[in-house]
């Protein structure tokens, strides 16, 4: 079995795993710079514990030699084993520093009202050198569990939102899977409309054709683009993989939002990550607190309407091997 294959089965069958872990992801973070190498832990032919960990250099920093090193959604690993845990980890720093690591940061798959989320509280406070960071990957989101039928699925989420998706689909609002890099960049525009509108930044266009060249083939991402008598209007990428679906991306147009084009999609993502064995869809961050004067109080709003729970992660730690290098590198970053 090849490396990839045989990695990408790990992370999709263990508990923990997640998208973000998957050897495409570690590809596709290698246009911005990051590049991708995955530590496991073996016990006779079978991982019991990896992590992919990204890593990129601070070359550019003025007196700086080394490279930051990042676990996003990770390690992964069963977090109520101590011993496995402990014997990890010390391998972990070994081969970091070893490598030439300035400092880890690792961002668990955790909840933190968990039994998981306790045990990394304890091993945090007992492990020397480890610290809480803010996180770089949502810290809260909404968690739509998939296990009902669709008719039970309608029945939960707010009336709006049903009212809403039969509105769009009677309006003639239609979807389609994108199924080429044209299609891809027609969506782009209308990301690059997004983000000027709503204020947040996005990657140039070869990033977004890159993941749907390695992850679409593989049926683990779908553009789901959003048409109305041949015009798009919306579109939102979605990923799929250790049975739980991502609401990765969205854009939609300024024209037309009165036909529903977003909740028309939704649902479909919803649909098909069912179909494909999905046990949950996850809407992929809102914002830190419930206040209505948050910047994406609006967006908060449209993912809690479709019935899903809210789901608070433990966050991100760090370990600094190089405390003088790191104290560089953050005057730096700071300024």
């Amino acid at each position: 079995m090849e490396l990839r294959t045989q990695w990408d089965a790990f992370v999709a069958e263990h508990a923990n795993g997640h998208f973000l872990q998957s050897w495409g992801w570690g590809e596709l973070k290698a246009l911005a710079g990051w590049h991708p190498v995955r530590l496991a832990l073996w016990d006779g032919e079978r991982i019991v514990a990896g992590a992919q960990v990204l890593r990129k250099s601070v070359a550019h920093i003025p007196l700086a030699v080394g490279h930051l090193a990042y676990i996003p959604r990770g390690p992964i690993i069963d977090w109520q084993q101590a011993e496995l845990c402990t014997t990890f980890f010390v391998l972990l720093h070994d081969y970091l520093r070893w490598q030439g690591a300035v400092a880890l940061h690792w961002e668990p798959d955790v909840e933190a009202a968990s039994s998981a989320g306790n045990a990394i509280a304890q091993y945090v406070a007992s492990w020397r050198g480890t610290s809480a960071i803010p996180a770089t990957q949502p810290v809260r989101t909404i968690i739509l569990d998939l296990e009902p039928s669709e008719e039970r699925l309608l029945a939960q989420m707010k009336e709006k939102w049903r009212y809403n998706i039969r509105l769009g689909m009677r309006k003639g609002v239609t979807v389609r899977v994108a199924s080429s890099l044209e299609d891809v960049a027609a969506w782009y525009a209308l990301l690059q409309t997004t983000g000027e509108r709503d204020q947040f930044g996005i990657h140039d266009l070869a990033y977004y054709q890159r993941a749907w060249q390695i992850f679409a083939p593989r049926d683990e991402l779908r553009l789901l683009l959003a048409e109305h008598d041949g015009q798009l209007l919306a579109g939102i990428v979605v990923v799929l993989l250790a049975r739980q679906a991502i609401y990765l991306y969205g854009a939609s147009s300024n024209t037309s939002r009165h036909l529903m084009p977003n909740y028309v999609l939704q649902w479909e993502a919803i649909r098909w990550a069912r179909q494909c064995g999905a046990r949950f869809y996850d809407f992929w961050g809102i914002p830190a607190t419930d206040a209505e004067d948050e910047a994406m109080a609006g967006v908060y709003r449209f993912k809690r309407g479709w019935g899903g729970r809210m789901v608070h992660y433990v966050g991100g730690y760090e370990n600094v091997y190089r405390p003088v290098t790191m104290n560089v590198a953050r005057h730096f970053l700071a300024n």
